[in-house]
């Protein structure tokens, strides 16, 4: 009798949250250095990787794991620490746009040099360019199956704009 414990699939989901708690560990320990949690550097990195660098609240909540209340309250805050401003929808008044200031353009400039080290030492500098390719690949597969809306409001969606998030 087979043990369905020894299945690939459980092996392959085991070694995803492990990879995905060590380096959302790294990752905390850096951005709270610069004053921000990982959801705020995710709206900003997001925001600042968007056209005009702001995004509709709606699709903001899309492209993350918060929800639209979630995404108001993470707004709320960033907008009083100076990182982030609403915009009004010129075209439909029940929604607006979440914009990065330049503070947070700033901020976001500090964090990015110890980031990208720690992406380069403890993920993509593990991997070969071939391997690096065919995993970034199967991962947008993957995210576009459990999360089709991950690009919303992105009218300039390309393989680079997907290829941060910092949820995982």
């Amino acid at each position: 009798m087979k043990n369905e414990l020894d299945d690939p699939r459980i092996t392959a989901i085991g070694l995803f949250y492990e990879v995905h708690a060590g380096l959302t560990a790294r990752f905390a320990a850096q951005f709270e250095e610069h004053g921000l949690s990982a959801v705020e550097f995710e709206v900003l990195t997001r925001l600042a990787r968007s056209p005009n660098n702001q995004l509709r609240m709606t699709d903001l909540a899309a492209q993350t794991s918060l929800s639209t209340s979630g995404v108001t309250r993470v707004v709320d805050r960033m907008e009083r620490d100076g990182l982030l401003a609403r915009r009004a929808c010129a075209t439909d008044r029940r929604s607006s746009f979440a914009v990065v200031t330049a503070a947070g353009m700033q901020r976001l400039k500090e964090v990015l040099p110890g980031h990208l080290r720690i992406i380069e030492e403890w993920f993509t500098g593990q991997l070969d360019p071939e391997s690096l390719a065919t995993l970034l690949d199967a991962l947008r597969r993957i995210r576009d199956a459990v999360h089709p809306c991950a690009t919303a409001g992105s009218s300039t969606a390309t393989p680079a704009d997907d290829e941060v998030s910092t949820s995982a």
